[in-house]
């Protein structure tokens, strides 16, 4: 298990090492200034709106070159349960955009507010854009009760915040 890292806001975050069977796309990747591949940070949790949100940046946004930057907010990254539990998403989300995109994939596990880290992370990797779903509240809820992907698109500054709408109940997957 590697190590609990902190920032300078104090949030504490892990990498997710993803199993070496998940190969490298073969594909020529430029490095440095003349990278043509774009980061796209994509924020997921354990919800259908979150695949949703994952399933359309790899079908509308993601090219060849492009690295997506898997994020998820966590209470905890010290429970093993937890990260565990994260871990395997990260892993099969990981495989998926293999499969199906052949874009190669990072993932982070933060502990913390999930707006405020995400706009952190994005503030950090300097992404193309950020892609995440809705929870699937109703407008007064969500002023009530505060939204994380609201936070996001009035907080990050650095990348443009792409909100993907759930999917009605009963509709078909984009993959």
């Amino acid at each position: 298990m590697e190590p609990v890292m902190e920032n300078e806001e104090h949030f504490s975050w892990r990498e997710v090492n993803l199993p070496s069977s998940i190969p490298e796309p073969e594909l020529e990747r430029e490095k440095g200034d003349r990278r043509r591949g774009r980061n796209i940070l994509i924020a997921v949790d354990h919800g259908p709106n979150s695949k949703h949100a994952f399933d359309w940046a790899l079908i509308h946004l993601c090219r060849l070159a492009d690295t997506i930057h898997l994020l998820h907010a966590v209470s905890s990254v010290n429970n093993a349960i937890v990260y565990e539990m994260s871990q395997v998403l990260m892993e099969k989300l990981a495989v998926e955009a293999l499969e199906v995109a052949m874009i190669r994939s990072e993932a982070r596990i933060v502990e913390g507010d999930a707006g405020k880290a995400i706009c952190m992370e994005a503030e950090r990797l300097k992404p193309a854009a950020v892609v995440m779903g809705t929870r699937g509240r109703s407008l007064m809820q969500s002023v009530l009760q505060g939204s994380v992907s609201e936070y996001c698109f009035h907080h990050c500054k650095s990348a443009p915040v792409i909100i993907v709408p759930g999917k009605e109940a009963g509709d078909a997957s984009l993959i």
